[in-house]
């Protein structure tokens, strides 16, 4: 790098921090968590996208396309759900969180349960949330540090204080249009990184005729998840309806967006143009993993630059190596923005959970204190989440696929618990915390005693354990008397034959012939 390419970082920091100060007057609880419930459906996508969007998939996923033993195109098998999970997010967890007027999504739990239910999984939250952005934080400094030719520990210090600065001083309206920008700066810098890569490997012909063709299969029908294949067309496919229905529509970092909506309409388009707007942009940047992948077939020297152990050095080398000044600036920024984004986004949604489950539950917050103790609850989770990253650092290679998979034990039972607070009167709050007990339980039983069971079905196992349990122990018993105000859905049929709902259908449709005829395009 040099100094043009600095000065990009620096201009970069400096416009998130006016952000977070230029929206920094927030006065109550909704303002500074939710803006106010202002938000139109525009920045909310982008928003949401920007935190999907993280380095993982900006750097790792990549690799794992064009380099990792066992990888390939078949990343896209995680996008199959999305279309799917939308319609029901939009349909019926949605509209419940709008019409319940809560901050913290597990506060909807205890108006229909009670409060164990709440504090059950917001516990949950805090603990599961705040370890995995430990561990981001220091994938992103490690990967930075490298790039900016800075010791990790300042590296951590500048990204993690700039971004506790704007997200602390601004709350969720500078969080929002922040992650718009850095939507579009990661787009732009997997253009540059599809642009660059196909100029080294010698244009299109170069790249066709380096390209590995086992790595552009996608769909495997006949792998079911339940001998030890991974990627099948199943389990990615109900695995994933489960798992996004649960991060859309309960995972506080998501479904904020869904409470800052302005109106339900609103809701409705987030998420409808967030099942489809996903799908092309983790086909570019994985695209952009077969590009950097024949690269290195193409190229001895790249190919020795990357060490065999850790193919997710592919993007920063290529970028540190290969590429122009000015365009490396681009892509630090995009990287710096893909670790920012979340980051961010995880310090809100913990702080706001903090101060609605914790603080709330133990003492009476004045209204005029409100933003002033949720600063410092996320002035404490960005402290807390730094050094956390200092001291699992040493194990962060080792444990990013146990971080997926504990997300997996649990974002179905989750969602299990809030579907039988929606759709059943009967469901008593103990037996609905036993369910998610269960669900969990039998998930972990998976994972230690049947490791031939692909861990995404996990998603889908826990969840459906969750809903049976929670409904057969509360037909031993009268049902629960459902607070007057609280809405449940009806599933009446026409509810699915709307026009948003029919082309998520038929978009779910297409990705997925596009999927299997890929392998033929080429």
């Amino acid at each position: 790098m040099n100094v043009f390419d600095y000065g990009m970082v620096a201009v970069y920091f400096a416009a998130m921090i006016w952000l977070g100060l230029r929206f920094k007057q927030s006065k109550a609880g909704s303002d500074y968590f939710l803006g106010g419930r202002s938000f139109g459906w525009f920045p909310l996508c982008m928003s949401a996208m920007a935190t999907q969007l993280s380095v993982i998939s900006f750097v790792s996923a990549p690799a794992f396309v064009g380099l990792r033993k066992g990888g390939g195109m078949q990343w896209l098998t995680f996008e199959f759900g999305v279309p799917l999970a939308m319609i029901v997010v939009m349909g019926f967890i949605g509209p419940a969180l709008l019409r319940s007027g809560v901050v913290s999504v597990y506060a909807m739990l205890e108006q229909r349960f009670n409060a164990t239910s709440r504090v059950l999984l917001s516990s949950v939250f805090l603990l599961s949330r705040g370890f995995q952005t430990s561990i981001t934080i220091y994938a992103v400094c490690l990967i930075l540090s490298s790039i900016l030719q800075l010791s990790f520990w300042t590296t951590m210090f500048v990204l993690g204080g700039v971004t506790v600065v704007y997200s602390l001083e601004g709350g969720m309206k500078a969080i929002v249009y922040s992650e718009v920008a850095q939507m579009f700066i990661k787009f732009f810098g997997i253009v540059a990184i599809i642009v660059c890569g196909l100029y080294h490997v010698g244009g299109w012909s170069g790249f066709i005729a380096h390209l590995d063709p086992a790595r552009l299969r996608v769909v495997d029908f006949g792998n079911f998840g339940f001998d030890g294949g991974e990627f099948g067309f199943w389990p990615m496919l109900l695995g994933g309806i489960f798992l996004y229905c649960s991060y859309y529509g309960t995972d506080q970092m998501q479904a904020q967006r869904i409470l800052s909506a302005r109106d339900e309409p609103t809701m409705r388009r987030l998420l409808f143009f967030n099942g489809l707007f996903r799908f092309p942009v983790t086909l570019a940047y994985c695209f952009g993993g077969l590009v950097l992948g024949a690269f290195v077939r193409s190229d001895a020297g790249f190919a020795a630059k990357i060490p065999a152990a850790k193919p997710d050095l592919m993007i920063p080398i290529f970028i540190t190596d290969y590429l122009p000044h000015g365009v490396v600036g681009l892509i630090v920024v995009a990287i710096i923005a893909a670790g920012m984004s979340a980051y961010s986004s995880a310090l809100n949604s913990l702080s706001a959970v903090t101060m609605e489950d914790v603080v709330g539950r133990l003492t009476t917050v004045p209204k005029e204190r409100y933003v002033r103790w949720s600063k410092a609850a996320a002035l404490g989770w960005g402290v807390t989440t730094m050094l956390l990253a200092s001291v699992v650092g040493r194990m962060a290679t080792t444990v990013i696929e146990a971080i997926n998979k504990v997300g997996s034990l649990f974002y179905g039972p989750i969602l299990g618990m809030f579907l039988l607070a929606l759709f059943h009167r009967r469901i008593r709050a103990n037996a609905a915390n036993l369910g998610l007990v269960l669900g969990v339980a039998v998930n972990f039983v998976m994972w230690l005693g049947f490791k031939n069971i692909f861990w995404f079905w996990w998603n889908a196992i826990g969840g459906l354990t969750t809903i049976g349990c929670g409904v057969l122990f509360s037909l031993a018993g009268p049902p629960k008397a459902v607070p007057a105000d609280t809405a449940l859905p009806t599933l009446a049929p026409w509810r699915f034959a709307t026009r948003e709902n029919l082309i998520l259908i038929g978009f779910f449709v297409v990705i997925v012939a596009f999927s299997v005829a890929l392998p033929h395009l080429f």
